[in-house]
């Protein structure tokens, strides 16, 4: 048990030290960039104790694409800042700093089709960093709270390393000199996360259950069959692969 006096701390760090080494031994030559970036999102939700997180990515005409979403309710907050280009994740990418918003409320004016869809789904407050590589904005993560409250300073930096990790996995941890290989990276990613969704679609209907039980059910089977979740996804939503 943690003590009064900065016990809570040393778990902290010892997660996110976890975390790092986890999502590191992730980056081998054929990773799958979906499913890392769902890992990251999940992870940053635990350590952060934040309700839910997401991560959008730039497509090559400049529009954010949901990539991850820990929950149906984050990813509903999500496509609105796609839908309708505002919100803090598209003020993050505009402005290349992060966006901190203690009371979506009080954002009504500024953003009025993203804050009543996040009231509703039950967040408060969110915080939004940027993916940035050499001055370049690839996109956003953004992690909700359920209550209106800022992270503090520590919980702000630790925000963005992860973001900056989950950088690192778009570019596959190598050094990248030429743009179009970037680009071509993030597009896999984007496709991988059309098929993703695709065969959520399928296997909550052939299942019968929520489209966020589907995803359980495609990721665990990716997983436990070693195999890439937006290879299975694509067999599923072609009707090749019956889990």
């Amino acid at each position: 048990m943690a003590g009064p006096e900065g016990g809570d701390v040393v778990t902290r760090e010892e997660r996110l030290a976890s975390t790092f080494v986890e999502l590191a031994d992730s980056l081998v030559d054929d990773f799958d960039a979906v499913e890392l970036m769902t890992l990251l999102a999940e992870r940053s939700v635990e350590l952060l104790d934040a309700s839910a997180a997401g991560l959008l990515l730039v497509d090559p005409l400049g529009a954010l694409k949901v990539v991850a979403a820990t929950s149906g309710a984050a990813e509903a907050a999500e496509l609105v800042q796609v839908q309708r280009a505002e919100g803090p994740c598209h003020d993050c990418c505009r402005s290349g700093t992060p966006v901190t918003v203690p009371d979506l409320a009080a954002r009504r004016r500024a953003w009025p089709s993203f804050v009543p869809v996040a009231l509703e789904v039950g967040f408060r407050a969110t915080h939004a960093v940027p993916l940035r590589l050499r001055g370049r904005i690839l996109g956003a993560m953004n992690l909700f709270l359920a209550e209106s409250a800022a992270l503090s300073a520590a919980g702000r930096s630790t925000a963005q390393a992860l973001a900056d990790v989950a950088t690192i996995t778009i570019v596959q941890s190598r050094t990248i000199q030429d743009a179009r290989i970037v680009q071509d990276q993030l597009q896999e990613a984007l496709d991988s996360r059309v098929a993703i969704e695709q065969a959520k679609g399928v296997l909550a209907e052939r299942l019968g259950c929520s489209v966020d039980e589907a995803f359980c059910r495609l990721r665990g089977y990716a997983r436990g069959n070693g195999r890439r979740l937006s290879e299975v996804a694509r067999e599923i939503s072609e009707r090749r692969l019956t889990i």
